[in-house]
């Protein structure tokens, strides 16, 4: 009698094994799967830059004149400042006859192009280096026209 007593605790205790590992695996089921979706994401847009000069000291025929710059960033990322350059000068109104030619064989005025190449972060009025020079030319006519004017300088980057 004591064998099937045995017997009957092995079955009971091993049915017992089975309902709890069968519960077990119930709890901690899931099936594995591959799966695949998408995202977006935006690129900001790049802001014109606004160019700063400041000339220091006045200029006379066959003279020049270092000029500072700073720059302005109104956008939110970073952007490259190449080369500045002088598109064109401009006289104040009460002296319309100064010649300000910047280009041809004999220009009024002249400055070369300054090589930059720097990034700058959103902000006004950072610093740039290196400095660009503004001549006078002597042209070899008179440029009385032009004394005591104010010259509104147009710069452009790129």
């Amino acid at each position: 009698m004591n064998r099937i007593r045995q017997k009957k605790w092995r079955v009971i205790s091993a049915l017992a094994v089975v309902a709890i590992l069968a519960i077990a695996a119930g709890a901690y089921a899931y099936f594995s799967t591959t799966g695949s979706g998408t995202a977006t994401a935006t690129v900001g847009s790049s802001s014109a830059l606004t160019l700063h000069g400041t000339v220091t000291g006045s200029l006379y025929p066959g003279s020049s004149s270092t000029v500072t710059f700073t720059v302005d960033n109104p956008s939110s990322g970073k952007q490259r400042l190449g080369t500045i350059s002088l598109e064109k000068i401009a006289p104040d109104a009460s002296h319309s006859t100064c010649s300000t030619t910047t280009s041809g064989a004999n220009p009024d005025f002249t400055m070369a192009e300054v090589a930059v190449n720097k990034v700058y972060g959103p902000g006004t009025a950072q610093a740039v280096t290196p400095t660009g020079t503004l001549t006078m030319n002597e042209t070899g006519v008179s440029q009385d026209g032009c004394q005591g004017a104010t010259l509104t300088l147009t710069l452009k980057s790129n």
